[in-house]
């Protein structure tokens, strides 16, 4: 009941994965950044149509920005690229102290005869020997020996492959691999494994799945918290085991890492600059591969995936040629710079201090573009990032307060150079608010005079009723008191607006 129960559970994660990859991808290729295929003929590497990639991406790797994209959300079987995430939980537990890069693990005797399966890749292991942990780490990623990442696997679980490939599913859901799933610890089903590698709950049968853009994430992630990783892929010949009996030499298969072997048609595809940091090929897979490379003070990654068909072994070849033309072109059109100097600045009418240099990937010959959001100055017409976990172009500010002092001087400056504008214009303000006042005064005055005009209009006629009853002398005052009153304060009403 309970292989019944995980089995289903894979299955619907897959089913899931799948969903959501198909919906992502149909946005995608509409949205591709180019052809690649053209792309590499531009810059002059003789590629052909049949070989095309299936899928890549390109970010940088300081923020994480997209910086070009074809179909990177199409699931893909990543195939050795898998061990990359193994090593990263080799790191997680480096880190937490939880080994050493001088653990020792003894093989046992099924770990000489894993490594003696020739169907996966491999390299001899001998039973009741003590392999240190980065001896096998180097196995792990140059030779991508199958034997040395399940030792590894089983050295940080405590020798539960299943818990170990849980763990992997958990950090892809962690970092942002929405589009992932495991379901062993190399790439290499766990059925080729001769029954010597079983993950419980897991399929046996079943391959990993991912997409570029994970791909690129995991390697975002690897590089910005365990930048180590590159002491190991960074030379295109190592020795494992060096100075024992158990002493053996390998080529990295990341052609593209400067100063390894030309191919069998004389071509050299060492770029500079490129110190790792993953190949893997599989008969569903294809021929793919993760890169970095640091050239001009930028640091990039890239992802190649489904370059040729199994069939041709020599497409191991054929990807780095894709990979190289990226990288021509990344550098071409992008460059790693001084966005903002430190010092204050006059932004969207805010003065503001920022206190370090606003560093960052931006296009060529572009002008920045900013916003404010919370105490954060952010490059606003930044490129898309590759996920929601990534953090913008952005830097800390301080408003800049200007003092009082200042402020009036301001003032004052502003006051002299408006009034200096013009020759007619008085120099003295106190003339300027006199007629002001008077302009104002005239323009209340119509009003006035009718009031002041109907007090003296009343008070006359008030005045002339009293001499109408002059026999009766209280109403003769008392009508003339009031017409003279009402005479009176017509005639205040009337110059009272000029007072």
């Amino acid at each position: 009941m309970k292989k019944i129960f995980f089995l289903l559970t894979t299955a619907l994660s897959m089913s899931s994965i799948m969903i959501n990859s198909s919906k992502t991808a149909l946005a995608d290729e509409v949205n591709n950044t180019g052809d690649i295929v053209q792309v590499a003929r531009d810059f002059g590497y003789q590629v052909n149509e049949i070989n095309r990639p299936k899928s890549s991406i390109v970010i940088d790797a300081e923020n994480g920005q997209v910086l070009w994209q074809d179909n990177p959300d199409i699931p893909r079987n990543p195939a050795s690229i898998s061990k990359l995430m193994t090593i990263y939980l080799v790191f997680e537990a480096l880190h937490n102290g939880q080994i050493s890069m001088d653990t020792i693990v003894t093989a046992t005797p099924t770990d000489q005869a894993i490594g003696k399966l020739h169907a996966i890749s491999n390299n001899n292991i001998v039973a009741g020997v003590g392999y240190p942990v980065r001896e096998l780490i180097t196995m792990t990623l140059v030779p991508s020996s199958n034997i040395a990442t399940v030792m590894l696997a089983n050295l940080v679980s405590n020798n539960d492959a299943g818990g170990f490939v849980t763990k992997m599913n958990s950090k892809a859901q962690e970092i942002g691999m929405t589009n992932s799933y495991f379901n062993n610890a190399s790439g290499a089903e766990a059925v080729a494994f001769s029954g010597m590698y079983l993950p419980q709950g897991y399929d046996q049968y079943a391959g990993n799945v991912t997409t570029s853009r994970d791909l690129s994430i995991l390697a975002f992630n690897m590089l910005k918290n365990y930048p180590e990783i590159l002491d190991f892929t960074k030379n295109p010949q190592v020795t494992a085991m060096k100075g024992t009996p158990y002493e053996e030499h390998f080529e990295t298969y990341n052609y593209s890492t400067p100063g390894v072997k030309e191919d069998v048609q004389g071509s050299v595809y060492g770029y500079p600059g490129v110190d790792g940091l993953k190949t893997g090929s599989s008969p569903g897979g294809a021929f793919n591969y993760v890169a970095t490379c640091l050239k001009n003070n930028m640091r990039v990654i890239e992802v190649i995936m489904g370059v040729g068909d199994w069939s041709d072994q020599d497409g191991e070849y054929y990807r780095h040629p894709f990979g190289n033309a990226l990288l021509d072109k990344t550098y071409q059109d992008y460059s790693y710079q001084t966005i903002l100097p430190a010092g204050e600045h006059d932004i969207d009418g805010k003065k503001v201090k920022i206190d370090s240099d606003l560093m960052g990937v931006v296009k060529k010959n572009s002008t920045p573009e900013f916003k404010y959001e919370d105490d954060e100055l952010i490059l606003s017409n930044t490129l898309p990032l590759v996920n929601d976990k990534m953090i913008p172009v952005e830097t800390k500010y301080t408003e800049v307060k200007e003092n009082k002092k200042v402020k009036e001087e301001k003032k004052t400056l502003k006051t002299t150079t408006s009034s200096s504008k013009s020759e007619d214009q008085s120099d003295d303000n106190s003339h300027e608010d006199f007629f002001k006042k008077l302009q104002s005064k005239l323009i209340e005055i119509p009003n006035q005079i009718l009031y002041s005009l109907i007090g003296i209009v009343s008070g006359t006629i008030l005045f002339l009723i009293s001499r109408i009853f002059k026999n009766k002398k209280f109403i003769s005052w008392f009508t003339a008191l009031t017409g003279i009153a009402a005479i009176a304060v017509g005639i205040i009403n009337l110059f009272y607006p000029l007072i």
